[in-house]
């Protein structure tokens, strides 16, 4: 039934781009954030609805579409994330060519339903690939690769947002349609070579009746606190460049022709960074445990956010960035803004970290534990969202970086202590 050498070939580039449209269409979201503010005149917090709505999908979604996956399997599963994908970004297109409230809520409701596809994806690509590639080293190889891909698309949604909105004080939805325009036809493209692709199933095994545990994964401390360290990581991951972007582009650059571009530059590189992390910590995997990695950049990381926020933004450096119609070039940035760049290296890798270290030990509650990490994935939203009602209380921007502050100081103290398993007696087998 597993298909072999090029048959494969085409399916598996459509698992890679879909990979990478996790992470296009959900950083599409931050900078759309902005949009929305400028369009419909609103506050900071309610410009982050689209992220939350985005976000909070993976709460609702996140178990059932692991029970989805072990029911109908990685075809039908995939097929009906791409459409779910496609209805969207569809929605959120649609939105751009209305007006008034009724397009903020049209948009709103097709980025929480384009959440819904990018939480059923994440389920579907990761073990799809592993199993194209027939498992082992070539499979870990093809979602090595697909983890890559997704990192440069991230890259690219955010460096393209900032050319395509060359005034944040004038932008509108409909200038970012060639984003969406896009990612709809990857979507489309998807659904037709998977619909004629034979994909490798899990054999059917036949129903067992097992005897009713009176455990679950969240008898586990160390889960429990991981679960948590996950909320809050996705959350910091996210919060830390949607709010440099806004920072930047509402006067926190010296210059004002072609900000939102130097802006978009220089929020993409967070990502492109989280990119040479991802690869160096690959590298590094099976030399540094994942708790003494954890704690290295959970440490780093602290460092990294508190001098963003105490040095003076009145000393600069000087960075490579699209200046927009004046192309490629150096601009001088605050040194602000640099640290929280580098940042993007040490989020790059705290998922594995968490992971790892949240499911050792766990056996048979693995999987269930897996679902409950999806759901939790939600903390990308509701942290961001906090982190912006913070800029719209204070009207400071680098202040927000305290809700930052706090959660890399939990996921030090989890890398530290919460991570050790004190639930030995609990039987998992």
């Amino acid at each position: 039934m597993e298909q072999k050498g090029k048959s494969n070939a085409l399916v598996i580039i459509v698992m890679i781009l879909l990979f990478g449209m996790i992470s296009f269409v959900t950083n599409l979201a931050s900078p759309m954030g902005d949009i929305l503010k400028n369009q419909f005149q609103v506050a900071n917090w309610m410009g982050t609805l689209g992220v939350l709505a985005n976000f909070i999908a993976y709460a609702v979604m996140g178990i059932p579409a692991g029970n989805l996956l072990q029911k109908q399997g990685y075809k039908k599963t995939a097929l009906l994330a791409v459409t779910v994908g496609f209805a969207g970004v569809g929605i959120q297109t649609i939105a751009g060519l209305l007006t008034g409230n009724v397009a903020f809520g049209i948009y709103l409701l097709g980025a929480f339903i384009a959440g819904f596809s990018m939480c059923m994806l994440n389920i579907v690509v990761n073990p799809m690939l592993n199993k194209l590639g027939g498992g082992g080293n070539r499979g870990n190889q093809l979602v090595q690769l697909g983890g890559s891909f997704n990192s440069l698309m991230g890259t690219a949604v955010i460096f393209l947002t900032g050319v395509f909105v060359p005034s944040i004080a004038k932008a509108h939805i409909s200038q970012v349609f060639p984003l969406m325009f896009i990612a709809l036809a990857i979507f489309a493209l998807a659904f037709i070579v998977i619909f004629f692709t034979k994909i490798p199933e899990n054999a059917p095994q036949a129903a067992k009746v097992e005897e009713k545990s009176q455990y679950s994964p969240m008898s586990f401390r160390h889960f429990v606190l991981g679960a948590i360290g996950i909320f809050i990581y996705v959350g910091v991951e996210v919060g830390i460049p949607n709010v440099l972007q806004k920072w930047l582009q509402n006067g926190g650059l010296s210059v004002a022709e072609g900000a939102e571009a130097i802006a978009g530059t220089v929020t993409a590189t967070y990502w492109l960074l989280m990119l040479v992390g991802r690869l160096l910590g690959a590298a590094l995997g099976a030399k540094v445990s994942a708790k003494n990695m954890l704690v290295a950049v959970s440490a780093v990381g602290l460092c990294l956010v508190a001098g963003a926020m105490f040095l003076s933004p009145e000393t600069v450096v000087n960075l490579p960035v699209f200046k927009g119609t004046a192309g490629f070039g150096f601009a001088l940035v605050p040194v602000n803004a640099a640290l929280l760049v580098l940042c993007g290296l040490c989020t790059s890798v705290m998922w594995g970290g968490i992971f790892n270290l949240a499911v050792e030990g766990l056996g048979k509650y693995t999987e269930k534990a897996s679902g409950i990490f999806m759901a939790l994935v939600c903390g990308g939203g509701i942290l961001p969202f906090f982190q912006n009602l913070v800029v719209d209380l204070t009207g400071n921007y680098l202040v927000s970086y305290w809700v930052v502050i706090a959660g890399l100081a939990y996921l030090l103290f989890y890398a530290l202590v919460g991570s050790k398993n004190v639930n030995k007696d609990i039987p998992t087998e």
